[in-house]
């Protein structure tokens, strides 16, 4: 397999093959992120991506069921590019039974209802998107490019096709300016975008990007590890997705939880204040990562 760069995919993704029909990302302007801002964003040639699926295939064929599709946001390819690269997947693994991709608000909204609907037709299945923060302010700091509105309504359109959402919420976002408004705004988007698959990152600010100078400066304050946990707490207590899978098995985050939701809402809870109470250790920073 060929890959440009450094690769990044969900922790959910770590037995799919993986496919680069884009590099780096569409967007990129976001002020936390540092992964694809060593690439220029560009549409991969389809030649070359049909080839490394077909490769894939004669290697791996009926071992692959899952394909994830990168780079950072790689809805954002046209339907001319999206068909083929679904069909060669289809045609190379047998037993597919999931394709998925990074995407955004912006990518989502810029896709007709018709689009989308065929997009799941062909197989696409899963989106992986970062809102990050539900609230407004904290969105327009972090240059994230889609409001509270826009992201509720891309989730409304994907799922209009019938394609699920994995929700991706960044503790710590709102600095502690913005904590307590970042965490209960966050907790109304996961009931708006209803998505069945939640998680939530924690905060690394990065050497070189935007944020990192924002905090040399004194502008951006990271809060506290017992106040980024308060805002999971704040984010699980008060969120009310109709059945949403729930991780922070992210190497980032200090504090690994499963379940579901709403299921098993009060026992997640109830880790997180032992947590905040000492109860429970935590990862480590010598065991996070990005």
């Amino acid at each position: 397999m060929r890959y440009e760069g450094r690769m990044f995919r969900p922790p959910s993704e770590a037995d799919a093959y993986i496919v680069q029909a884009t590099i780096g990302c569409s967007w990129n302007h976001c002020t936390y992120c540092d992964m694809y801002i060593d690439k220029r964003f560009r549409v991969r040639d389809l030649d070359e991506t049909l080839a490394d699926i077909e490769a894939a295939g004669t290697r791996y064929g009926p071992r692959v069921e899952k394909l994830f599709v990168a780079d950072g946001d790689a809805l954002v390819l046209d339907l001319d590019h999206w068909e083929p690269i679904l069909d060669a997947g289809r045609a190379a693994f047998p037993n597919l039974r999931r394709v998925s991709a990074y995407a955004t608000a912006i990518n989502i909204l810029a896709k007709t209802p018709q689009e989308l609907r065929r997009l799941r037709e062909l197989g696409l299945t899963l989106l992986y998107v970062g809102p990050e923060s539900g609230d407004d302010v904290t969105l327009k700091r972090i240059a994230k490019g889609s409001t509270f509105d826009q992201h509720a309504l891309a989730a409304a359109r994907a799922h209009d096709a019938g394609i699920e959402l994995s929700v991706i919420f960044l503790l710590g976002a709102g600095g502690i300016e913005r904590s307590a408004e970042h965490a209960s705004e966050s907790a109304r988007l996961v009931t708006a975008m209803d998505p069945e698959f939640l998680s939530a990152l924690t905060l690394t600010v990065v050497e070189g990007t935007p944020m990192a100078t924002l905090q040399q400066r004194g502008d951006f304050t990271l809060p506290s590890i017992s106040c980024m946990l308060g805002e999971l707490r704040t984010m699980v207590a008060q969120s009310r997705p109709t059945d949403a899978v729930f991780r922070t098995n992210h190497a980032s985050n200090y504090l690994p939880l499963s379940g579901k939701l709403p299921r098993d809402r009060e026992r997640i809870v109830a880790v997180l204040d032992d947590a905040l109470a000492g109860r429970i250790a935590l990862r480590p920073e010598s065991a996070r990562g990005l």
